[in-house]
């Protein structure tokens, strides 16, 4: 009986150092990608730490809306960003198409030479 509450302690303080490994390591990246597939697996800890609480609700609710729900919106802001980014770096060759057209011709649709 001793021996398995021994476990149940070091799994625990393994728990707590995981946790605050991932959220050192969610906070330290400067990659955004690696840092939100970290936040889920964050989560996904907690979610894990609220179980052995015995907070089988809470857990619930952080696996789903905690890492679930807000980990997909994080990547999926992520995608929307990407594209804007790929957009403005092709502003240079925009620039140059436009500097065919004055304002007036922007607003109608139509090149100078037309």
């Amino acid at each position: 009986m001793e021996a398995l509450n021994l476990l149940q302690w070091f799994f625990d303080i393994l728990l707590g150092f995981g946790l605050l490994w991932l959220a050192w390591r969610t906070l330290s990246s400067p990659d955004l990608f690696k840092a939100i597939v970290l936040f889920v697996a964050f989560g996904l800890l907690m979610a894990l730490a609220w179980a052995r609480l015995n907070a089988t609700d809470v857990a619930l609710a952080e696996a789903a809306i905690g890492a679930g729900l807000t980990g997909a919106l994080l990547l999926a802001a992520l995608a929307r960003l990407r594209d804007i980014c790929m957009a403005s770096s092709d502003s240079d060759d925009i620039q140059s198409h436009t500097d065919n057209l004055s304002n007036d011709d922007l607003k109608k649709g139509k090149k100078k030479d037309d």
